[in-house]
């Protein structure tokens, strides 16, 4: 575990995306910024996130206002992180729901399994984000049926939604 001080940032390229600074000495530690972590702020809420370059060696982690609302934390505040490797398949919660139709879709199984691992996660928190289970059924028999119906090689989170190309 690495544990280090840091600030809430506000990313100028992304307005209202909030950050969490790792400084460059951890990334240093971490030994690469391609990695998956579980981020604990303040002892008080864990998440499981990624790095992203922030430049002159620096990275970060995105940090939405929920999050922010939940530890009480605000623009510029000082929090204390711990980061732990995340061995997970696929570094976030697979939803019930779509572990069960990737068990009884042997072809869905294979294409999901042949995605990018972002867009593995993609699809998951997709699928995790409503509360409903039948929602969460829906989406995951949505996005799977779409997905036999692409090109392999092609796969676009649009048309997986369903959604016509920009």
């Amino acid at each position: 575990m690495i544990q280090f001080k840091t600030h809430i940032g506000l990313l100028q390229h992304l307005p209202g995306m909030h950050y969490l600074e790792v400084p460059q000495e951890v990334v240093q530690q971490l030994g690469t910024l391609k990695i998956r972590l579980h981020c604990t702020v303040n002892q008080a809420l864990t998440f499981q996130c990624g790095l992203m370059a922030l430049g002159e060696g620096k990275a970060y982690i995105s940090i939405s206002k929920k999050r922010m609302q939940q530890l009480r934390l605000a623009l510029h505040d000082t929090a204390t992180v711990a980061l732990e490797k995340d061995d997970s398949k696929y570094g976030t919660d697979m939803p019930e729901e779509l572990e069960e139709l990737l068990y009884q879709d042997e072809e869905g199984n294979r294409r999901f399994q042949l995605l990018k691992p972002s867009v593995q996660r993609y699809v998951l928190n997709h699928v995790s984000a409503v509360k409903s289970p039948q929602l969460r059924v829906d989406r995951a028999i949505t996005l799977i049926e779409n997905l036999k119906t692409l090109p392999e090689g092609k796969e676009d989170f649009r048309a997986m939604l369903g959604l016509p190309p920009r």
